[in-house]
């Protein structure tokens, strides 16, 4: 028998192979949640970091059997939606059902308006908003006759006008829009979707080029990055303990919500 928050709950989360990712999955593995697990494991040609590898993605389901509990590992791109619904259908096949997803998987390009590439722009919006739809999708009819909670990681970017990464603003704003609508959609059918939105966390997410730009080129917008508390980053524990909460039936009544834990960056 399973203790804890979430116990004998079955979670889907995207871009699980590390970072953020991997810190939902431990979290919600040590208050009972078996989990569905799926990264790209490949670079992405316009984003300047390299992504997570299978290694990444193999030792995130080490952690979470460490713990006692199941994690089915699948490696699929989530803007691919028929692969991502094959995988999460085979996934609640072996897990016996599915309780909640987490749509964590997202990239991010830096750039001032002249420099940034239709390219680019695609590559972002394919993964942040789009992957989203269609992690939501996947994990929807699994969740429509029996309710359940959608977790979409946004941004404090999809709060505030964050500059010299448009596309990522853009397309963390289109998380929230996204998350509302069908906040409304589905509530008749206690489906709860809720955005949970970070300031900067320490993860494999660096853009460079983002610090040597605000470094160098516009030093006068680095204030709209500065925390109202005094840190310079959170940690990935402070983003999956607002996971956990939204995942539980702590938030049973909590529907689209904005839950910012972002040390006050966007009341600057």
């Amino acid at each position: 028998m399973s203790t804890g928050r979430v116990a004998g709950k079955r979670v889907l989360i995207t871009g699980a192979a590390r970072g953020m990712g991997r810190s939902h999955a431990v979290r919600l593995a040590e208050e009972g949640a078996d989990l569905i697990l799926v990264d790209i494991c490949e670079s992405l040609p316009d984003v300047e970091y390299p992504l997570a590898t299978r290694q990444d993605l193999d030792e995130t389901a080490r952690l979470v059997a460490e713990l006692g509990r199941r994690a089915v590992s699948c490696v699929v791109d989530v803007r691919d939606a028929a692969a991502l619904s094959a995988a999460v259908d085979d996934g609640v096949t072996r897990l016996g059902g599915l309780d909640a997803a987490v749509a964590n998987a997202g990239v991010i390009t830096a750039g001032t308006w002249d420099t940034t590439t239709p390219q680019q722009w695609r590559a972002v919006v394919d993964v942040n908003l789009i992957g989203t739809w269609n992690t939501c999708a996947a994990a929807l009819p699994h969740l429509v006759d029996r309710g359940g909670s959608l977790v979409n990681i946004s941004s404090a970017a999809g709060i505030k006008g964050s500059p010299l990464h448009t596309p990522y603003t853009a397309s963390k704003h289109g998380v929230v829009g996204m998350s509302k609508a069908l906040a409304n959609e589905l509530a008749a059918q206690h489906v709860r979707v809720n955005t949970v939105h970070p300031t900067g966390v320490e993860t494999g997410m660096r853009p460079d080029s983002l610090h040597e730009l605000l470094a160098q080129k516009r030093p006068d917008l680095a204030p709209i990055f500065g925390n109202a508390m005094p840190i310079i980053m959170a940690e990935a524990i402070d983003i999956s303990n607002a996971v956990l909460f939204l995942i539980s039936d702590e938030s049973r009544y909590v529907t689209g919500l904005e839950f910012k834990v972002d040390a006050g960056v966007t009341i600057r």
